[in-house]
């Protein structure tokens, strides 16, 4: 039995230890079974003893790696990103609305919620933005929101009162404690900034921000939440592994299935969800199931939506997004 690995682990060390002198123990009473009679039967009832207790410790063990195995499939840090797509600035304060609605849900889940980078439109929606979230949970309930939402609505900036489609990308990815892909240096173009605050000013006088492009790839991460370059850049190469991960889960799918990235481009017609706002109903196509409410929901209650769609994905009952006509 390779007993190394369960040393390796803190969790299951002192079990290894244990099984390791009952093991020499075993093996010292085995000679005793040629003795006497009366000697040969203590030992025959040690050695069954022993056994036993070997096979509930190798059980024990593997049970806690198991364990262990589970936990790092779900991570509890996750990088929440939201891009906007086809509309414009109201597509940009949609964006900024999602994220707001998932902050807001953060908060009542008891969840960390942190900006680690983000681009501001003229009106002050998101061009574009990236979030770190932790929690327990988080990446089981929020895995499921990569994709184009949509939203329907008449914007405040509208005199004629005509509906406005527009879309934004949501895009969850997990922080693993044990990265999958190894990246070479050489692949990593590096560069460093000041970390910029509200209303341009620079709230730090050395360059803390940073920024990475994987060559390969054209993959760019930007990272400025921390006050530390050195966090930063860790946060970042975090935040790039994650990607790199998912690229390759990506590249993979369509080898095997043809797959389509499920972000996919943020035309209208593609598109996991609808936020119809003079409906009041928020719709999810893949499952063709809505929830009314709309204010609430951008309040941050999302918890009934965030659970119907993980039950239909573990029952394996969660479709892809479609491109059925646009909603009325």
């Amino acid at each position: 039995m390779d007993i190394a690995k369960y040393k390796e682990n803190y969790k299951t060390r002192y079990l290894a230890e244990e099984y390791e002198r009952l093991s020499s123990e075993l093996e010292a009473l085995r000679p005793l079974l040629s003795g006497d009679e009366e000697m040969a039967k203590l030992a025959r009832e040690d050695i069954t003893s022993h056994e036993a207790a070997l096979t509930e410790l190798t059980k024990r063990m593997d049970g806690i790696l198991e364990e262990d195995k589970k936990e790092e499939e779900r991570p509890k840090e996750v990088v929440l990103e939201v891009r906007a797509g086809v509309g414009g600035e109201e597509a940009a304060i949609f964006a900024q609305d999602l994220a707001l609605m998932y902050e807001r849900y953060a908060r009542r889940k008891g969840w960390s919620f942190r900006v680690v980078d983000d681009s501001q439109s003229e009106l002050g929606g998101y061009k574009e933005a990236s979030f770190e979230v932790e929690g327990d949970g988080a990446w089981e309930l929020l895995r499921h929101e990569t994709g184009v939402h949509r939203i329907q609505r008449i914007p405040a900036t509208e005199k004629s009162g005509r509906i406005h489609t527009s879309t934004a990308a949501v895009l969850v990815l997990p922080i693993r404690k044990k990265a999958t892909i190894v990246i070479a240096p050489s692949d990593i173009e590096m560069s460093f900034a000041r970390s910029g605050g509200a209303g341009g000013q620079n709230v730090n006088k050395v360059e803390t921000a940073v920024h990475l492009m994987h060559k390969p790839t054209g993959i760019h991460v930007h990272c400025s939440v921390e006050r530390s370059q050195l966090k930063n850049r860790e946060k970042a190469m975090s935040i790039l592994v994650a990607k790199l991960e998912q690229l390759k889960e990506e590249e993979e799918a369509k080898k095997n299935a043809d797959a389509r990235s499920a972000v996919g481009s943020t035309d209208r017609s593609e598109k996991i969800r609808t936020y119809n706002v003079l409906q009041d109903r928020v719709t999810d196509h893949r499952i063709k199931e809505s929830w009314h409410n709309i204010e609430g929901i951008f309040q941050g209650g999302i918890e009934e939506m965030l659970e119907t769609v993980r039950e239909k994905a573990d029952s394996g009952k969660l479709g892809s997004e479609n491109g059925d006509k646009e909603e009325e």
